[in-house]
């Protein structure tokens, strides 16, 4: 493992004594630290960023006519997908690129979706709201107007009891 240490790593010449093996600072004599074997990955120095090549310079937003967005947003509104003949067409009676038409597509169909389910949640909510309503309604309905016999219970007195029994009425409550 000396031998590799000293092939691998001449840098390390340094901290070898006079035999050629290695100090004992930072490690004990004779021992080589996993570190140092031949098939560890080597570290690079410094910021971590610093050996990349610079990233590439952002494409300034695309900003489209007026005409361009009315014909394009016209033409979502028919239809939500395009194939490759027609997105070509659409550009170039646009003056646009074919990349510009399709990106344009998946961002205006990626809205598009936000949008209906944000309108379909609205309607959730507004039908949950009317139903509670509903049933609110339904149960005053039912405070106000007297009980309807039920003609089974009528047979049997223990049906009969229970058809009459209104816990939410004032004098059944019972006083402690």
């Amino acid at each position: 493992m000396e031998t590799l240490a000293k092939c691998y790593y001449p840098e390390l010449a340094h901290l070898r004594d006079g035999n050629g093996l290695l100090a004992d600072y930072p490690f004990p004599k004779g021992a080589c630290p996993a570190a140092l074997s031949p098939f560890s990955v080597t570290r690079r120095i410094g910021h971590p960023y610093q050996n990349r090549t610079p990233p590439k310079r952002k494409k300034p937003r695309t900003s489209f006519s007026r005409v361009q967005i009315c014909e394009l947003e016209k033409r979502f509104h028919r239809q939500k997908y395009l194939a490759s003949a027609e997105r070509a067409t659409l550009a170039k009676a646009l003056k646009m690129t074919d990349a510009q038409v399709k990106t344009w597509f998946q961002n205006r169909r990626t809205k598009w979706r936000r949008q209906t389910a944000e309108e379909r949640e609205a309607e959730r909510q507004q039908a949950n709201r009317l139903m509670l309503q509903l049933q609110q309604e339904a149960f005053q309905k039912t405070l106000s107007q007297p009980l309807q016999p039920d003609p089974l219970c009528l047979h049997n007195s223990s049906l009969y009891a229970l058809q009459n029994l209104q816990p939410w009425a004032d004098e059944n409550k019972l006083s402690v």
